[in-house]
């Protein structure tokens, strides 16, 4: 158990660096200040979202090959470096190849450390322990992030790429940190590094088609984490718009911006902490059936009265991650270790693919109306969408595969 606790520290404080909430408040604000619209923003999404639907496999396979530490070890380097470029970038030619690094980057972190502290804690007989150490390794992060949040809206006062350059040395700090992780025995156990691209591949298709997650694929990875993206792409848009109108003077907007990622912080830190008494209390059926719904009223409501944008965003991002730790736990409840990398990848994959056509044509919406009647379209498919599901068959079913009442 020694060295049990000794790899846990070690998942807690690589966490700590995978907080990225130094240029959050400002990021878009950036992207806006060197000459990119709605449009084109949308394209710099779109450009990291085919690069990831092109990557995620590829670099999943390569994870169960060369092990999850070694991926993430690959991606977080990656990451830094990107960071790096997009402070000193000037144009949408250079940031949409940054983009395509960055994505790449993700890939091979996608679903690597939620694997290696999987079978980390299998290792031990410990695996019902997942929703809780993931969720108090997230709500570490998002601590770490309540200060970066803040310290990147008065960076972002300064000069909006300072946010970036910081929030790369962060990140380069978990470089050394992952060197000390260990792979779990029951990864070497397995002859992960026998998956060929061809089983991985079917262990790919089995998984999206097998009736225990295949709806909750569509519910989750489809919907929710496509319009979930959308409100992360115009939480400072927005807000640049709401917060004058409420008294606030122009030159404040990117410090108050930055504490209300904080706030944002704050909320997903204590939800995360206590991700596994949510599971216990409220349930995972519960859950996914309630949150979809708030989320899209609230985004409907925007439409007609924008200050609800504040508690509305703050509500949708608080969650995100809560939601995210909940999801995953749910997927590796019902998968196995070989391959488990492969397919979250897959799963990020799915979600990278749909969210497209969403970016994309909220991008043109906002450009042509606003970021407001295009959060509110997307709170209407987000609705319609979860009723056709539910229509279909329940998203959230036991290991069995039976609808999960009580889970």
């Amino acid at each position: 158990m020694e060295g049990l606790s000794r790899n846990i520290g070690l998942y807690y404080a690589y966490k700590a660096t995978k907080a990225i909430e130094f240029y959050r408040p400002i990021m878009y604000l950036y992207f806006l200040s060197l000459g990119v619209d709605f449009t084109a923003i949308a394209l710099l999404e779109g450009i990291y979202n085919v690069t990831t639907v092109l990557g995620e496999i590829p670099t999943g396979y390569v994870g169960d090959r060369i092990g999850r530490r070694n991926s993430l070890l690959v991606g977080t380097t990656i990451i830094t470096v990107t960071l790096v470029g997009i402070g000193f970038t000037e144009t949408f030619f250079e940031l949409a190849v940054l983009y395509a690094c960055w994505s790449m980057g993700y890939n091979f972190r996608s679903g690597s450390d939620d694997a290696w502290l999987y079978d980390t804690l299998a290792d031990e007989l410990s695996e019902d322990q997942f929703v809780h150490i993931r969720g108090r390794g997230q709500s570490v992060a998002l601590l770490v992030g309540v200060v970066g949040s803040v310290a990147g809206g008065y960076l972002g006062n300064i000069d909006l790429s300072y946010p970036f350059l910081v929030a790369a040395v962060v990140s380069g700090a978990g470089i050394p940190i992952l060197l000390s992780w260990e792979e779990p025995a029951s990864y070497e156990e397995n002859d992960a590094d026998e998956l060929g691209l061809r089983e991985a591949v079917g262990v790919v298709g089995e998984t999206l088609s097998h009736p225990k997650l295949r709806s909750f694929v569509v519910y989750y990875f489809v919907l929710f984490s496509a319009v979930s993206y959308l409100v992360f792409m115009y939480v400072q848009p927005v807000l640049e718009t709401v917060l004058p109108k409420v008294g606030v003077p122009q030159g404040e907007v990117e410090p108050l911006l930055g504490w209300f990622y904080a706030a944002i912080s704050l909320l997903s830190a204590g939800l995360s902490y206590h991700t596994g008494t949510i599971r216990e209390r409220v349930g995972l059926r519960r859950w996914f059936l309630v949150i979809p719904f708030v989320v899209g009223v609230g985004l409907i409501a925007l439409w007609t009265m924008p200050i609800l944008a504040i508690p509305a965003f703050l509500f949708a991002r608080g969650i995100s991650e809560t939601t995210r730790s909940l999801a995953s736990q749910y997927v590796n409840d019902r998968i196995d270790t070989l391959g488990r990398a492969t397919v979250l990848s897959a799963l990020a994959m799915v979600s990278s693919v749909t969210v497209i056509p969403f970016q994309l044509g909220s991008g043109v919406i906002s450009d042509v109306s606003s970021p407001l009647t295009a959060l509110a379209a997307a709170g209407g498919v987000l609705i319609a969408g979860s009723f056709v599901v539910l229509a279909w068959e329940s998203p959230v079913k036991t290991v069995t595969g039976r609808p999960a009442e009580a889970e």
